[in-house]
């Protein structure tokens, strides 16, 4: 599956889109404008996605990936 396949399948799933991950994060002091902050491990957004959106692990990665910005929305 494709990156934004993932993306597509996490916004059917849940009614967010990459946009409303990017301010819940930011909500939630995981991000900032310019990525993940200093110190945030992947493993606490992984619990946090699994928690409120049921996300499994590849789907909640998608997102930890969106928000380090090591992946963009469009991409393969």
């Amino acid at each position: 599956m494709s990156f934004q396949g993932y993306l597509t399948n996490i916004e059917a799933k849940t009614g967010q889109s990459p946009a409303d991950f990017r301010r819940l994060a930011v909500e939630r002091g995981f991000s900032d404008e310019n990525g993940l902050r200093p110190g945030t491990k992947a493993g606490a957004i992984v619990a946090w996605l699994k928690t409120d959106f049921d996300l499994g692990h590849g789907h909640a990665m998608a997102i930890v990936a969106l928000l380090k910005g090591s992946k963009k929305e469009g991409d393969e």
